[in-house]
């Protein structure tokens, strides 16, 4: 057994700049946390200090999101593009699941919140390179084109609010992923590309048990607090998310996810003035 806490193998990773490199030991810490449990002597969660930003490799460049230059994806290499995004999306995925148990350690929460954001990094990580071996498969590689460097923001407008943390990530940017795959997966469909329509696919499913396991432990939260779940989730996406949320939404796999459609379709138009 590990005789690291959880929130030091959360740091590792979090330091850990290759992409790679970053989930592979992703997956090794999982499987160490899994392997504890299945014991029943659960690692220690403990406490560690994560950095402001995770390592990141020398490429992809990252650009202000303004500068990041538009995919046309009915041709291959806007399709190439498209895949490079979703996998920046991925990676930061990663960070941003390890980054939720290390930087919120110090508030109590049941083994449950571990198991489950554990498992999402771990499934993350594999998204990643499922994302990667399709992109190679295609004569490219994570890193050959730019990215958007606007990713960590949700995370740093969140770094001190755990609740904001879970409203603005899993619940409304995570969510937003069950709206636009389907449509990827029938670009892809059209051209032919069966591996990234399979990569995709697996992605897409479990994609709808992070958005879940955001909304699980924000209504455990509110419920702790005394406080309504609607209410809070609008006063907080009002406040860390930038912009308005934008249908068409996917009805039913929100649904699936414990996300309600009065949830979100209030954050479609501006807070009328007072």
């Amino acid at each position: 057994m590990s005789d690291k806490t959880l929130a030091q193998m959360a740091v590792e990773v979090l330091t850990t700049a290759d992409g790679r490199a970053k989930t592979a030991l992703s997956h090794a810490h999982a499987a160490a946390w899994r392997a504890a449990r299945a014991a029943g002597v659960p690692l220690a969660i403990g406490h560690a200090t994560p950095p402001d930003h995770p390592a990141r490799p020398a490429q992809p460049e990252l650009l202000d999101p303004r500068d990041v230059p538009r995919r046309r994806p009915g041709s291959p290499q806007g399709r190439i593009a498209m895949l490079h995004a979703v996998a920046h999306i991925e990676l930061n995925a990663v960070d941003l699941h390890w980054d939720i148990i290390a930087r919120f350690a110090d508030v109590p929460m049941p083994l449950g919140f571990y198991d489950d954001w554990v498992k999402a990094a771990d499934e993350e990580s594999k998204h990643f390179n499922l994302l990667c071996d399709c992109l190679e498969a295609q004569g490219s590689h994570y890193g050959a084109m730019p990215a958007h460097a606007g990713m960590w923001r949700a995370a740093s407008d969140t770094a001190t609010d755990f609740m904001g943390r879970l409203a603005v990530v899993p619940m409304v940017l995570e969510a937003r992923g069950l709206d636009v795959t389907p449509g990827m997966i029938a670009l892809f469909e059209k051209a032919g590309d069966r591996q990234t329509v399979e990569a995709l696919n697996v992605i897409y499913a479990e994609e709808v048990g992070h958005v879940a396991y955001g909304s699980k432990w924000f209504h455990f939260l509110c419920g702790r607090h005394d406080l309504d779940p609607k209410e809070v989730f609008h006063t907080l996406v009002r406040r860390y998310f930038h912009g308005l949320l934008k249908p068409p939404f996917n009805e039913e796999k929100r649904a699936e996810a414990g996300l309600p459609p009065d949830f979100y379709w209030p954050l479609t138009e501006e807070t009328p003035a007072a």
